[in-house]
């Protein structure tokens, strides 16, 4: 396991910095905009990129990285909404995605006003959703920015934090302990599964505001 598992984080580590920031950048940007977080795992990108963390300069570069590329997808969610809104929402995809949530949608981000934009940052769906309706309603931009701002900053912290944590343990226990990768992989396994029920908590619960 310890094998396998030092050649992976050996191969991320490999990446020039600057490119695995970049990719961040990227993963977060596709992530965020509009639906395309429905397909793209943002989450799982981050916390690979973060295993290579080795420096605090490598560390702010990729949080921020991942902040303005989730700001910039979430600015261009909004500007699609504005200008595309409705084109969008009956496109192919937007069908897909059903009316009934985009009425979720509406009626969360009616109910709750800049709260929806934070809290849907953190909720499955609804976090590609929020921008293009966002930019469908009357929240100005300088609004929807205020909210996603902090939620987006603390959910990079979150991620980045976690990913170079458990790398950086496991590093330094690989050599001493022959099961180390078993709680690197216990470690990445528990943040998985208390992001999924945060999520799902924050998600019935709102959900009482959506309907």
């Amino acid at each position: 396991m310890n094998d396998i598992l030092t050649w992976i984080l050996d191969t991320v580590s490999g990446v020039d910095p600057v490119i695995r920031a970049l990719l961040a950048f990227l993963g977060m940007l596709l992530e965020t905009s509009v639906l395309v977080g429905l397909v793209v795992p943002g989450d799982t990108i981050i916390i690979v990129a973060s295993t290579a963390v080795e420096s605090p300069v490598e560390f702010v570069t990729l949080i921020v990285a991942v902040i303005v590329g989730a700001l910039g997808g979430e600015s261009i969610g909004f500007a699609l909404g504005h200008h595309f809104g409705p084109y969008i929402r009956g496109s192919r995809l937007g069908r897909r995605i059903g009316e009934h949530n985009w009425i979720r949608a509406e009626n969360y981000l009616d109910r709750r006003g800049g709260v929806a934009v934070f809290i849907s940052r953190f909720l499955p769906v609804l976090h590609s959703l929020i921008p293009v309706t966002v930019g469908m309603s009357h929240m100005r931009y300088r609004t929807f920015m205020a909210w996603t701002v902090p939620a987006c900053v603390v959910w990079s912290l979150a991620y980045v934090s976690v990913g170079a944590a458990a790398a950086e343990g496991y590093r330094e226990l690989s050599d001493q302990l022959h099961f180390a990768g078993y709680l690197f992989v216990a470690v990445i396994a528990l943040f998985v599964l208390a992001v999924y029920l945060i999520k799902k908590w924050l998600h019935r619960r709102e959900l009482r505001h959506m309907d």
